[in-house]
């Protein structure tokens, strides 16, 4: 095989083996997608489906991070108290924005 060959496989295995690479172990990952659907659920149930609409959820090793609209400070906070009531979770971070709706 050419010396190119073996540059170009080289150079691309170690780009896919950089692409996998991951800060979390599956065991974790899964948590987290568990933590972030338990979230979604509950933040629908709590503060109804049009207000979930504007959330989003991200969960991290246990960190929930909320972002996105919502009509009052209340629903804000009711947020963050929701997703800190679901198992695992070690921190929420609300980044919500309170943005009232037009008349």
């Amino acid at each position: 095989m050419s010396r190119f060959a073996w540059l170009f496989w080289g150079v691309l295995t170690i780009a896919v083996m950089v692409a996998c690479r991951t800060n979390e172990a599956p065991d974790a990952q899964v948590d987290d997608m568990k933590i972030t659907a338990q979230v979604k659920e509950k933040l629908a149930s709590d503060l109804g489906v049009s207000t979930v609409t504007n959330v989003s959820v991200n969960s991290t090793n246990g960190v929930v991070t909320l972002s996105g609209q919502v009509s009052t400070a209340e629903k804000k906070s009711r947020a963050s108290e929701v997703a800190g009531a679901v198992p695992k979770v070690v921190r929420v971070v609300n980044a919500l924005q309170v943005v009232p709706p037009q008349p």
